[in-house]
């Protein structure tokens, strides 16, 4: 991504006086020489801002815009924005810079498929399992409910939930399947994300898991297919609505927005930030 051409536009909205306003501790000044502390806050704004639905899929990220907003260097901006694009949360398309993922349906489909696979491989492999592979599944279930419970961020839900289903995946106790899996949950975060803000049915979600682990614990393997299978079937509706949702979004942002160079960008101390010269 070039200078030239992240300074040609800048995004309609950001997390700013929404954002990082509330948390100026988000973007906070490092000691001198520890740049990579900043860079961390930055991304994390920005997951932050994601998985909030403040920056919606398909959103350009726009180096010059976050600077003025959250009053850094463009180059922490820069990095950062690596972060994500490794993370997958966000992309980067040659002459056109980096923006919020916006994942294909037909993509998205065949992730879900090729989860599922691995998934029901897991619990199918739970007579076998060792201790240490149960436990760790227990443990990341807990730590979701856990997040349910106490009303935790979308951000932290979804981390928690993509966790839970990776446990899932480590009862086959085979390194390159948990490796194909965390691939796949790279790609379905924001989707995922997207569906926790527009159903709000994470104590369902939670039930649900709960109820896959007593089958378990029981020796219930069939049962926990069975359970697993409808869980999985209901992700994959709930995925294509809500890729359909933001679909709409895009197209109805980009109608409001054409010919516009949007809002000037508040920085984190909620003060106007002075528009740059290209």
């Amino acid at each position: 991504m070039t200078d030239r051409g992240d300074s040609t536009s800048s995004p309609e909205s950001l997390p700013g006086a929404g954002g990082a306003g509330n948390n100026p501790q988000a973007v906070d000044q490092p000691a001198p020489g520890n740049q990579a502390s900043t860079v961390e806050r930055v991304a994390d704004e920005l997951r932050r801002a994601v998985f909030e639905g403040e920056l919606e899929s398909g959103t350009p990220l726009r180096e010059v815009a976050i600077a003025d907003s959250l009053a850094v260097a463009r180059s922490t901006v820069r990095e950062a924005l690596r972060l994500l694009v490794a993370e997958g949360i966000a992309t980067r398309e040659a002459h056109r810079g980096v923006s919020v993922a916006a994942p294909d349906p037909d993509s998205i489909a065949d992730v879900v498929r090729a989860r599922g696979v691995l998934e029901l491989a897991g619990v199918q492999a739970w007579p076998t399992a060792s201790v240490e592979a149960r436990e760790r599944l227990r443990e990341a279930l807990d730590t979701y409910l856990a997040a349910v419970d106490a009303g935790a961020s979308y951000q932290q839900m979804n981390q928690h939930h993509l966790a839970l289903h990776l446990a899932l995946v480590g009862l086959t106790e085979s390194p390159r399947l948990v490796a194909m899996a965390e691939s796949l949950v790279a790609e379905l975060r924001v989707a995922l994300a997207q569906i926790d803000r527009t159903r709000r049915n994470a104590h369902d979600q939670a039930g649900s898991h709960a109820h896959l682990w007593e089958l378990l614990e029981a020796d219930d393997v069939d049962g926990a297919v069975q359970e697993l299978q409808h869980h999985l079937a209901d992700a994959e509706v709930a995925l294509q609505e809500a890729l359909d949702h933001v679909g709409v979004t895009i197209v109805k942002d980009m109608k409001e927005t054409k010919g516009t160079k949007g809002p000037l960008l508040p920085d984190i101390r909620g003060e106007p930030a002075r528009a740059r010269r290209p």
